[in-house]
């Protein structure tokens, strides 16, 4: 996949590191050239502009770029403008960094669904649920091995967890599964709620449509069964 990260601060950089480091094509972006110069030799590309300049924003290779990553932290008007311009130039995705409450409605008011915490959400995270297929969330205990929420891949629906042999394929625990539905609040609003469908699953459960499997195991390993 190709990913533009723009803001390569701490967070930006490592993610754009991680998302190289996994096989990706990356450009990374920023202002500072110093924070340009220390990634060069570490990410597929860098440049040095100001991207809340609309003129050079629309420099960058937008329509051949699959994520727009808006990270910048420390200026939150540049982080606003950036994801506006995004938005303007009908990126594909775009996922945009929140430093605060206020500046989160401000996003979502623009159209942003996808924001980062980085206060609350590593870099790791990110970059599994940016190139793992239909990882919900992740839990890293060391560098090998994850706990992770997942939609089933649609390969697995109506199949059993004994069928599949999570275990004898895979070397993959099945903890449990889960279900996000849509339910009214008492002031009329919807909210989505996350319910647990099966303690510990029994090797003849059927996985359904939607579900959300919860699995720990290596990280090489689910990979390999998170892959289409």
């Amino acid at each position: 996949m190709k990913f533009i990260i723009i803001g390569l601060g701490n967070f930006g950089a490592s993610l754009a590191i991680k998302l190289t480091a996994q096989g990706n094509e990356v450009i990374g972006v920023d202002i500072k050239l110093e924070r340009v110069s220390a990634l060069k030799e570490h990410i597929t590309h860098t440049i040095a502009l100001d991207a809340s300049d609309p003129v050079a924003f629309n420099s960058l290779p937008l329509k051949n770029t699959n994520v727009v990553i808006v990270a910048i932290g420390e200026d939150e008007g540049a982080n606003i403008m950036v994801t506006a311009l995004c938005k303007e130039a009908c990126v594909k995705r775009i996922i945009s960094r929140a430093v605060n409450s206020l500046h989160e409605k401000v996003l979502n008011a623009i159209g942003i669904s996808e924001i980062v915490h980085p206060e609350e959400e590593t870099a790791e995270r990110w970059s599994k649920k940016l190139c793992l297929s239909g990882l919900v969330d992740s839990f890293e205990l060391n560098a090998n091995y994850s706990i992770v929420e997942a939609i089933i891949p649609q390969k697995y629906v109506g199949r059993s967890i004994q069928e599949i042999g999570f275990r004898e394929h895979y070397e993959i625990l099945v903890l449990t599964i889960l279900k996000k539905t849509e339910r009214d609040t008492l002031i009329g609003r919807s909210r989505i709620v996350t319910t647990v469908l099966h303690g510990i699953p029994k090797p003849d459960t059927i996985l359904q449509e939607g579900e959300i499997i919860v699995i720990y195991g290596n990280n090489r390993s689910i990979k390999e069964f998170l892959k289409i």
